[in-house]
């Protein structure tokens, strides 16, 4: 038998239904001639015939139950606001259009039915009238407006072991409600655990700092590691029809346990360069001094008083602590 199943992908199907407005002066006025005839039907029925005119009594009776009913199909939508259409099971459509509208009575709430049923029985569990994160969708009412991620500092590991916190946050939005209600259990928690997926593997395809010539890092490459992320992001959250307009990271840092380590390297690091940039700009105005000695005459130098003189003002460019001359009273030689 073979086990490997392939869900098939959902596509959203745009619809437009009646005017809500049109709909319920229309009902409105349904009920009132429908009250008319059930008036009328015991009324006449009585003074002409001595009883009901149980036709039309029967039909004001089947009537006014469908009316009712009828009237649940009444619904708004929001700007940026949506509505999946279920018919006993199947998809029918989404409404994406803000405002008054009516449709079938019998378009049903669908999957969310069964997160309502769990809900109720936490909410009963915990003694309190809704369960703990638990809203209520209403109709698979969907919103399409732009959601922010803040994500949790992780604790993962970059390119060269190096234990590291990271976060992120995700700007993101409902593209295809019909794959966002059915290719998926949750999209919401989808999101979450995705993004949370998504930032773990990023980390450990870059290093914190310090990588190999030309290779960007977390740290000197935000923006890189930023369009990297969101274009996995959309590749993983493609599935569940959302749209990632957005990512980026919002808290970098190496772990507690090896902070202090780095930071002794990093301060190392500055070190050397300082020193690196101090060498340089001595040996350029040693080889200047020298320059100027020779081209006006000042004094002539052997090979010998040279290394002298250059090891001297070496010592005084470089070195850290002030420096105090001692004055020759003699001669260059003695």
């Amino acid at each position: 038998m073979n086990t490997n199943q392939v869900t098939a992908t959902n596509h959203e199907r745009v619809v437009s239904l009646a005017s809500g407005w049109v709909m319920l002066f229309l009902l409105i006025g349904l009920l009132l001639a429908n009250a008319a005839m059930f008036i009328f039907a015991i009324a006449d029925g009585v003074n002409t015939v001595g009883h009901p005119h149980f036709g039309l009594f029967a039909l004001a009776i089947f009537l006014f139950p469908v009316l009712i009913v009828s009237l649940t199909g009444l619904f708004t939508l929001q700007p940026n606001e949506a509505r999946v259409l279920l018919l006993f099971g199947r998809y029918k459509g989404t409404v994406r259009a803000p405002g008054f509208h009516w449709g079938n009575p019998f378009y049903s709430n669908g999957p969310q039915q069964a997160v309502s049923w769990r809900a109720s029985l936490a909410a009963a569990k915990f003694g309190s009238a809704e369960a703990p994160g638990q809203k209520p969708l209403g109709r698979n009412k969907i919103s399409l407006r732009a959601r922010t991620l803040n994500g949790d500092r992780l604790k993962v590991n970059d390119k060269n072991g190096n234990p590291i916190e990271i976060a992120a946050v995700l700007v993101w939005r409902v593209g295809d409600t019909a794959q966002a209600m059915f290719d998926v259990d949750n999209y919401e928690k989808y999101v979450n655990t995705q993004s949370e997926s998504a930032l773990r593997h990023l980390a450990s395809l870059y290093a914190y700092d310090h990588g190999e010539e030309n290779e960007p890092t977390l740290r000197s490459n935000v923006e890189e590691v930023s369009r990297a992320l969101r274009g996995e992001l959309q590749e993983r959250l493609a599935k569940a029809g959302v749209v990632v307009d957005e990512a980026r990271l919002t808290h970098l840092a190496y772990a507690p346990e090896i902070a202090q380590s780095m930071l002794r390297r990093q301060q190392a690091d500055a070190v050397i360069a300082a020193r690196q940039k101090i060498v340089q700009g001595a040996v350029s105005m040693v080889e200047m001094a020298l320059k100027e000695l020779a081209d006006k005459s000042v004094v002539q130098l052997d090979d010998e008083r040279r290394a002298a003189m250059v090891s001297n003002l070496m010592v005084v460019l470089c070195g850290e602590s002030e420096v105090h001359p001692v004055v020759n009273t003699g001669t260059l030689y003695t």
